[in-house]
């Protein structure tokens, strides 16, 4: 598959992934939320749905940057997701940062998007 129809394949499922039921954020099982940001993730629907979208994204991006890409990803995420859990249970927090890793990821998928085939 050529990377423009891969890309769009993988957009339509990001579409059609947002829908998701609360009782599960993408990146955590809502029944073992224990964390205080996990809880409000849960909690909170404008924030599982950010969750959902980034962690569709990072999937995404995951499995179309080639390997040194990957690595980095992997990095940047995990340093976001301990900023994340120092919001707590603070809902502007967590909005705040997940508005601001998703720009970044939307950003790293749009200029992949812009390199074309290969």
């Amino acid at each position: 598959m050529t990377k423009p129809l891969l890309l769009a394949a993988l957009l339509a499922a990001l579409a059609g992934s947002t829908a998701a039921p609360p009782a599960r954020a993408a990146s955590f099982p809502c029944a073992k939320a224990g964390a205080p940001d996990e809880t409000a993730i849960c909690a909170h629907l404008p924030l599982n749905d950010r969750d959902v979208e980034m962690a569709t994204r990072f999937e995404i991006l995951k499995s179309v940057l080639p390997m040194g890409g990957q690595a980095k990803l992997r990095d940047d995420q995990e340093a976001w997701l301990q900023e994340r859990r120092t919001c707590g249970a603070d809902v502007a927090c967590l909005t705040t940062a997940y508005d601001a890793r998703l720009k970044v990821l939307r950003g790293v998928l749009a200029e992949f998007a812009k390199q074309g085939p290969q």
